[in-house]
């Protein structure tokens, strides 16, 4: 099936396939390690983790240095290729699929971490180097990079960069681009440009480091990242939050905040999420059986008194939305277990049932009304639905299950449910995705969030980047 598919989309599109001559030119500067055309390689890299879907490349390349990208962009550019970019392969909106099969050009050999330039708290890293490996190595040095997606421990902060990622840290410190200084980018055409300077302060000319962030491998190829660093604070405290009522959790989530508190984390599961996950790892955490939603809070800073005293006013902005008794870390071993069980519920979900997760965010004080709009929206559809996500910045991620489902019923009526879901999130002050993109399977609904002239903008602007549309092609856009 994947294989028709492919052929599909590359005769609707015409991009040439990959022949001999292809294959001699990227053999006669790239080494043994940099090319692969047999099946299991291609297997390997048709998939993310979005859903089910495979697109088969005709060829996978891994370069290693920015002068082969350069290269490899330059000729498929001007032999109609398609190229795309990919990493760990961790995403969950398609962004690495190679959906016009073409060259998958793996990043994962840009590994490195050049410099950490401790005196401006600044680090030069390449994009193939995994998220939990680099804060890990500037927390060595008392440094701090606060993005930290579900996937620390296996994506890539070029991945990281095309989506934009965030985590729970995001919460108080920022999403990837608000770290993000400079970038070596290779273009389509095969050009290598630097998109800033390495400086806090830049207002000069148009931001190309920040239309780069997030714009998904459509735009070109970051080969070197220059990050921000900030020092790390010396204490976290951990809190986990049950409540009899969903709705009151989320409406829990925006007092804590008007009660004049910025968590460092503020993150939503309920009941079905936390049931999933429990039996799916090795984690025992009681719940009673009036429970229907947590909240997890963490708190970090450099003064421990402080944040006791933080944790105070939330228990006491909590025991206000009908919570049960509430329960304290109080050791490292207890907050790496309840942090487990908050990152293994989309793996856990996914274990459990075909799936399909949609990405939502809201201004945090829509969230309740955003929740019960999705299960009104599911019981219209016939569909299940288990949620979680970062509350504390409005951002809820909805795993609609299958489950009793009809295959017609899935196929072909749940879009309308997904496009309502969607169209209820707009119209909260929402959008459709807070940090998993576009990619390939949320494009037929950015009609959703844009209107034809902000749509007819951005194409124009992917145009001017890759005019030959050779670059993650059938990505983002219908």
């Amino acid at each position: 099936m994947a294989n028709l598919l492919n052929f599909a989309i590359i005769m609707e599109i015409g991009y040439k396939k990959i022949s001999a001559e292809d294959l001699d030119f990227f053999n006669s500067f790239l080494d043994e390690k940099g090319i692969f055309v047999d099946d299991e390689s291609l297997s390997d890299y048709s998939h993310d983790e979005t859903e089910d879907l495979k697109f088969l490349p005709e060829i996978v390349l891994k370069p290693c240095n920015t002068k082969d990208i350069s290269m490899i962009m330059k000729y498929c550019n001007e032999h109609n290729i398609s190229i795309t970019p990919c990493g760990a392969r961790t995403g969950l909106s398609g962004g690495s699929l190679p959906v016009c099969g073409g060259v998958s050009m793996s990043m994962e050999r840009f590994n490195k971490i050049i410099e950490i330039d401790e005196r401006n708290l600044q680090a030069t890293v390449e994009p193939g180097v995994i998220n939990q490996v680099f804060k890990d190595a500037v927390k060595a040095k008392g440094l701090f990079y606060p993005p930290d997606p579900a996937s620390k421990g296996s994506s890539f902060l070029g991945g990281n960069l095309a989506e934009n990622s965030g985590g729970p840290k995001a919460l108080k410190y920022g999403v990837t681009k608000d770290y993000v200084l400079n970038l070596e980018v290779v273009l389509a055409s095969g050009d290598v440009i630097w998109t800033g300077a390495n400086v806090l302060k830049n207002s000069t000319g148009y931001n190309l480091t920040q239309l780069m962030v997030g714009s998904e491998g459509t735009l070109g190829v970051i080969t070197k990242i220059i990050f921000k660093l900030i020092p790390h604070p010396l204490h976290d405290l951990t809190l986990l939050v049950p409540f009899r009522s969903a709705e009151k959790a989320c409406e829990a989530v925006s007092a804590v905040f008007r009660d004049g508190i910025t968590p460092s984390a503020l993150e939503f599961m309920e009941r079905d999420a936390i049931d999933w996950t429990l039996k799916f790892t090795d984690i025992n955490v009681p719940i009673n059986e009036d429970i229907q939603a947590h909240l997890l809070v963490e708190v970090d800073g450099n003064d421990i008194d402080i944040l006791f005293n933080d944790c105070e006013k939330i228990t006491k902005v909590m025991e206000q939305y009908d919570c049960d008794q509430i329960l304290f870390a109080d050791s490292a071993l207890q907050k790496e277990q309840l942090w487990k069980m908050r990152r293994s519920v989309g793996e856990a979900v996914k274990s459990n049932s075909i799936y399909k997760e949609e990405d939502t965010v809201v201004p945090r004080a829509e969230l309740p009304n955003l929740l019960i709009g999705v299960k009104s929206i599911g019981n219209k559809y016939g569909f299940k639905s288990v949620c979680y996500g970062h509350a504390g910045d409005g951002n809820l991620h909805i795993n609609i299950i299958k489950g009793d489902m009809s295959d017609k019923a899935w196929n072909e009526d749940l879009t309308k449910g997904i496009r309502e879901i969607f169209e209820l999130t707009v119209s909260l002050g929402g959008t459709i995705s807070g940090e998993h993109g576009i990619g390939f399977v949320q494009k037929q609904y950015l009609d959703i969030a844009f209107d034809k002239e902000n749509i007819a903008i951005q194409k124009g602007i992917k145009s001017i980047f890759d005019p030959n549309n050779i670059l993650n092609p059938k990505k983002i856009f219908v």
